[in-house]
């Protein structure tokens, strides 16, 4: 929801480039831990837990991009990250505790 929120402020010549990337790559987050949690063994589980984290940088990456085209400004952005960043370490700490399994 916060993803998009941030990506409805985009200009409209956007919508079906950078935002839909964004809003893409961040409902495969949610959707790969999802998958992973139906899989019967922890290597499985922490295979989707790395895609996951793979696409929370794709999310970055594509932020870093419209904060440069000034679509996202200072506040947005060091907001962003911060959740990225807590994200991140979740997930890394989830994977680790499925490959310690």
């Amino acid at each position: 929801v916060y993803i998009y929120d941030l990506t409805n402020k985009f200009p409209k010549n956007e919508k079906y480039i950078l935002v839909d990337q964004i809003r893409r790559a961040s409902i495969s987050i949610s959707a790969n831990l999802a998958e992973g949690s139906s899989r019967i063994t922890f290597k499985d589980k922490a295979h989707f837990t790395n895609i996951a984290y793979s696409s929370l940088m794709e999310v970055l990456s594509h932020l870093y991009i419209a904060y440069d085209l000034k679509y996202v400004d200072d506040t947005d952005f060091s907001e962003v990250k911060e959740k990225i960043l807590e994200l991140s370490n979740k997930l890394n700490a989830l994977r680790k505790s499925q490959i310690n399994k």
